[in-house]
């Protein structure tokens, strides 16, 4: 599988605390990755720093082969971007913000038109189109903001927490699209809902207190607990880096 994302010893301070410590992973295309952690744990610091929202203390960061520092622009171009809290323009509707990323992203004609209607349809946001975002419920807010992502068609999703305030129908839907979308795309998803990882990851990471602590399968994951239970291999993993430490 031809590499996505390439991490290498990232690091990243906000004066003396130590958010990310020297951590190292790589993301191929096809591939689902679950990036899991404790609330604190870096993992949102992290997606930042791949997309380029925030700068690295050091380390690097590479997608599709350029260098985040060197090349922001290449990188963004390349990356669709879930951030936690999915913020958007209440003002707007839904109509209009995506008309406004799809200016962003540079579409335009037939493909302009062509990816909105797909989109729309796809995350299932038709009924609350010309309705402004400040109205929309948490779940909704949620879809459109999964719906910039996905506009462009990027070869990387970057989903901070992307089924985070759905019902169950709606999470049943995302992890489908999820699965559908991994077929020719590099996907990393930051959930607190385990399940998830089992469901939709082909690999996962855990990382707390800005330490990588687990690499591997969810299967491998879940071998780690002498109960065979997903939740109880997370708390075996996380419990002995954070006992007796303040997570960053």
């Amino acid at each position: 599988m031809t590499e996505a994302i390439k991490v290498e010893s990232l690091r990243k301070s906000f004066g003396p605390i130590h958010a990310v410590q020297g951590i190292s992973f790589d993301v191929a295309q096809g591939e689902v990755l679950g990036f899991l952690g404790p609330n604190g744990a870096g993992k949102s610091t992290t997606m930042k720093m791949i997309t380029g929202f925030l700068e690295p203390t050091s380390g690097t960061v590479k997608v599709n082969g350029h260098d985040v520092l060197e090349n922001p622009l290449a990188v963004k171009r390349a990356i669709g971007y879930l951030p936690e809290g999915a913020p958007a323009y209440g003002e707007m509707t839904v109509r209009s913000f995506l008309n406004f990323i799809a200016d962003i992203r540079q579409l335009s004609g037939k493909t302009r038109s062509e990816r909105i209607d797909e989109v729309v349809e796809t995350i299932n946001i038709s009924n609350v189109f010309d309705q402004s975002i400040e109205t929309l419920s948490k779940g909704y807010k949620r879809r459109v903001g999964l719906a910039q992502a996905i506009l462009h068609n990027p070869d990387i999703l970057i989903l901070d927490e992307p089924t985070d305030g759905l019902d169950p129908n709606q999470k049943h839907e995302v992890r489908n699209l999820i699965q559908e979308m991994a077929k020719n795309k590099a996907i990393v998803i930051s959930t607190h809902i385990l399940e998830e990882v089992d469901a939709v990851c082909s690999r996962a990471i855990i990382i707390a207190s800005g330490n990588l602590l687990f690499d591997g399968t969810p299967k491998e994951l879940i071998e780690k607990s002498d109960i065979g239970n997903i939740d109880h291999a997370f708390r075996l993993i996380t419990t002995c880096e954070t006992e007796d430490t303040e997570i960053a």
